[in-house]
Order: C-alpha cells, then structure tokens, then sequence
C-alpha cells in the first residue's frame, strides 16, 4: 500500500470529489482514480460511489479517513523531525458560509497570532474538522457552543429611496416593495411569516444566496433587502439599516467543539482566542 495513494484518498475524501483533489494535490485525474480503484483492490472493499456532483464515501470510506489522515499527520511529523523548524500543528476548521470577509479576516489573524505553529486548513462546516464557526441552530448534540457575535437583521434600503428616511420600518412598509430574495434565511423566513398574518407581499426582484453579493445590488438600487449589521454594510455610504418594527431578527454565530476533545492542547488554545473575542 502506498502512502501517496492513501494520501489521495484523503484529498478525494474531505473534498467530495476527484476534479478538486486532483486540483489540490497538482496531479492528473486518471492518477488519482487508479490510486483509488488500487486501494480498493487490495482492501477489497468500495471507497466511493459516483453521483453528479463528485462522489460519496462509503462506509469503508469513513472507517479508513482517520487512519489515513493519521498517516499524513505522522508524515509531517517524520519530515519535521530533523529539522530545525517548530513542527506545524494541523487545524481543520470548518467556517460556515456569509460569515463575513471582516470577521472572518480578524478570527483567522487572532487565531494565527495567538497559537504558536498552527496550521489552518479551512473547510465547509459539514466536512470531517476540528472545530466549526457556525450558527447557534447547527449545533449538534454532541458539540458544545461559544457564541462570538450576534447579528441583528434589519431592512438594507439605497440611501436615496423615500423610504431610508423612516427612521423603523412598518410591516405595512414592505407591501410591493423591491426586495432582494435571500435563500436560505431563517430570519427572512420568520419575517415572511409575520408578512402573511399580515397580508402583505414584497415584489421580489432578484434571488440570490449570499449576503456578500446581496448588499453590492441594494447599493445599486436593485432592491430593498433584510441584512446582518456587519460593520462593512452599516458603514457603507450607499445604504442604511432600519429596523423591522415588533421584530426582533436576530442569529448567534460561534465556535462549535466536541466537548470530549477540550484536553487536546489545539482545541483548548482555539476555545480560549474565541472566548477572548465575546
């Protein structure tokens, strides 16, 4: 068995597919399929099954990913051990998505600047990591949760529209208003809900999934739509933030960590940056 196809499997397994780890680890995807299909054969056993977006591990898959990534990390250490730099300590944290260029730009630097020698590996929150920057509601029951900020939802209107000069928005407000639809958010959706009791029905203009490409087309004049007080739209010349009278939208962001592992020296480093954040 060698270590470079066990090496791909691991690429093939934390990225769900060979295109991206054929790209992550700088070799063609025929090479990195026959390592696959060669670790199968002598572990007579399937790895990964095929769908249209990538693959999905097997059963097999999941039992041989800590080894194998054990084995990576006991290559490092191997390749670190005569030499005269401080060995790297790997951190796969998984950071969700619209978390913001600013905030996650300052946890990255705290994290770096306070834990000697970490290595950072960033990944989607639903992939195999250490610890997860996530919302308050994707906690699972197995991880306890520090919050670290706390986003108050408001209405983001171009600062020209009549509308920016209402200091609180009324529910009646939003009737056949221009907005920009923002799919998936809970506190869109708790705020619809609220729209319906009360009959009313913005005139949706444009769908989009993030935030970081959402405010950009409210300053344009696109649309009304419902944002986080991220200091970059607050402060930004070309919007204001109003409040939603009688509602209060508001969603916890923070670290994610197996409680059975807070002895490990680099998740109880991490726990301590994050507290230092609250």
């Amino acid at each position: 068995m060698k270590l470079r196809s066990i090496h791909y499997f691991q690429s093939v397994y934390e990225q769900g597919s060979i295109t991206a780890a054929s790209r992550q680890c700088f070799v063609s995807q025929p090479s990195i399929t026959a390592a696959i299909s060669q670790l199968e054969q002598q572990l007579n056993v399937e790895l990964f099954v095929r769908h249209p977006g990538g693959v999905r591990p097997t059963s097999a898959a999941d039992k041989l990913y800590p080894l194998a990534r054990k084995m990576s990390e006991n290559q490092q250490e191997i390749l670190h051990l005569f030499s005269d730099t401080p060995t790297p300590v790997p951190l796969r944290l998984g950071l969700m998505r619209s978390l913001g260029a600013q905030r996650m730009s300052e946890l990255l630097t705290e994290l770096t600047q306070r834990i000697d020698n970490v290595e950072l590996t960033l990944v989607d929150p639903d992939e195999p990591c250490d610890v997860r920057v996530v919302l308050a509601q994707s906690v699972s029951s197995s991880e306890d949760f520090i919050p670290i900020w706390e986003d108050k939802y408001q209405l983001a209107i171009p600062c020209n529209w009549s509308l920016a000069s209402k200091p609180i928005i009324e529910i009646d407000d939003l009737n056949a208003l221009p907005f920009i639809n923002r799919t998936p958010c809970d506190a869109l959706d708790r705020l619809k809900q609220t729209m319906t009791k009360s009959g009313v029905q913005m005139q949706t203009r444009a769908n989009i999934r993030t935030i970081e490409y959402t405010w950009p087309l409210v300053c344009a004049g696109v649309g009304a739509a419902l944002l986080p007080d991220w200091q970059e739209i607050k402060h930004n010349n070309a919007l204001v933030l109003r409040p939603i009278a009688g509602e209060k939208l508001i969603k916890q962001i923070g670290l994610a960590y197996n409680a059975s592992r807070i002895s490990e020296p680099m998740i109880a480093a991490v726990i301590s940056v994050c507290r230092r954040k609250l």
